[in-house]
């Protein structure tokens, strides 16, 4: 977890384990696994990439190293967030 500013709130939040199938966070009490086949974009990140996680308010998480931002439900449910590719044609 990213260092905060005194005064600052954050939620508890840590990356536990990554393998090449994907990773886990801790969200207090709850463990969820991200799969790489459902959010491509971790696949290749650096581990201190993406192990610096912020969780800013309950349902939302960010990676500012990888400008990734994510609802806590598309970790839960990925069938209701179904990623969308546009082509570049």
């Amino acid at each position: 977890m990213t260092s905060v500013l005194p005064g600052a709130s954050t939620l508890d939040v840590e990356v536990t384990n990554v393998s090449t199938h994907g990773f886990w966070l801790m969200l207090g009490a709850e463990e969820l696994f991200v799969p790489f086949s459902e959010f491509p974009w971790f696949r290749d990140a650096p581990i201190a990439k993406l192990t610096n996680v912020e969780r800013p308010q309950p349902h939302h998480l960010y990676w500012p190293d990888l400008d990734v931002d994510l609802a806590v439900e598309s970790i839960r449910h990925p069938e209701k967030f179904p990623l969308v590719a546009r082509s570049s044609t």
